[in-house]
Order: C-alpha cells, then structure tokens, then sequence
C-alpha cells in the first residue's frame, strides 16, 4: 500500500466558485497542470461514475522525466464520487511500465468554507511508490497556487 499526501490553501473565493473550477474542462486545462507543464484532455466525462483521460506534457522533460514517456505523464481518471460544492473523489491510474507507479491511487478534492474565502484540501491515499513525496507536494501546491491564481482578482 502506498503512502498518504496532503495539501490545503485558503483560496479567497467562495465555494461554489471554486467547485465550479474544479468541475470546468477548460477551467481545469488552466489551473490543473503544475508549472512547467501542459495539460490535455483525451476524454472528459466529469460526474459520478465519468471519467476522464489527461495527458500532462513537461515544456521541458530534461530534469523530470514523464511517467509514460520521456516527457509526459499520461493518467486515467474515474469519479467515485461527488458531492457538490464540497467533495470530489479520483481514482488513478498513471499510464507507465514502472511497477512502482502501477496501482490505483486515490485523490480527494474537499473544500471547507472559511470566513474568507475556502480551504481547498488535497488528499491522496495509495500514493505509488514512484512518485517521490517531494515531487508529489510540489505538484499539488503548484497546482493549488494555480487554481488561486485563477480565481482571485
């Protein structure tokens, strides 16, 4: 079983906003994608029982090589479950011939109303041996300071 990560960042929105980001195909192609790479989507069936299919693309895979290939990291998304205006639930699966990012892991989008904006929190469970923790938390904080900078006037 893989290892548990964390992240949360007051966005100084409010929830609905930031659900309806966090929802959005083309909202999410903006702020999704942690610096330095691009995002695209293959397929996009965002709802309880969808799916999606994202392929992320490094701008430069010199010092970070993809997952699927040298320069991109390819997953396969299913919706759990949702629950509107507060949870969102992924199951993952990472395209790649490297055992230790096979495996299912699971990603938790909750967001908290806060008296000045929400607190969106990251949790992921069954993290693949693979992805480095390091690497990992910066990828979701990249993406949390996206998805602020997106929203926030």
């Amino acid at each position: 079983m893989g290892r548990t990560d964390r992240a949360s960042l007051l966005i100084h929105v409010d929830p609905d906003v930031v659900y309806a980001a966090l929802t959005d195909r083309e909202a999410l192609l903006k702020w999704l994608p942690p610096k330095g790479m691009l995002g695209r989507f293959e397929r996009f069936d965002l709802r309880d029982g969808g799916s999606f299919r994202l392929v992320l693309t490094y701008e430069d895979a010199s010092d970070a090589p993809g997952k699927t290939s040298a320069d991109s990291d390819v997953s396969d998304v299913r919706i759990s479950r949702i629950i509107p205006g507060h949870r969102i639930v992924q199951d993952i699966d990472f395209e790649s011939d490297d055992p230790a990012l096979q495996g299912t892991m699971r990603m938790e989008w909750l967001l908290h109303a806060a008296d000045e904006g929400t607190v969106v929190e990251v949790l992921a469970t069954n993290v693949p041996a693979g992805i480095r923790a390091r690497d990992h938390a910066e990828g979701i904080m990249s993406s949390l300071a996206n998805l602020a900078a997106y929203l926030e006037p």
